[in-house]
């Protein structure tokens, strides 16, 4: 309990603070939710947008529609005006760097260590 509080105060980088959590309760609006959980806010008279992050705060999980939002790319909100997802799109996936699902070539020490074979087209350089 008092670790999640110190965390609370302190702990920027993992939740939102309790300064964040007053500055959004006196003069934030509630304007959407994304599907992760991400509830973004407006202020009162409409110059500032913010987003609370539902798990641990990461950049990456804020759907590009939101981001042009936060942004003020557009003036709409994706619950407001849904864009038209084409049949090629792929679903947006947050970074996945220092997950098991992160990509790693072949020559990098998670896959052996060992770099295939040049090809002919590289020279070493020698002093």
């Amino acid at each position: 309990m008092l670790v999640r509080l110190i965390r609370r105060i302190f702990g920027w980088w993992h939740v939102a603070t309790i300064g964040t959590l007053i500055h959004t309760f006196f003069k934030g609006v509630n304007v959407g939710e994304d599907v992760i959980g991400n509830k973004y806010y407006v202020s009162k008279d409409g110059k500032k947008r913010w987003v609370i992050f539902a798990g641990e705060i990461e950049a990456s999980s804020i759907q590009p529609e939101w981001h042009a939002w936060l942004h003020k790319i557009v003036d709409h909100t994706p619950l407001e005006k849904p864009r038209t997802i084409k049949s090629w799109e792929k679903d947006h996936l947050p970074n996945q760097t220092g997950t098991v699902n992160a990509y790693s070539p072949s020559g990098a020490l998670t896959e052996g260590g060992m770099r295939k074979k040049s090809t002919g087209d590289y020279e070493a350089w020698t002093p």
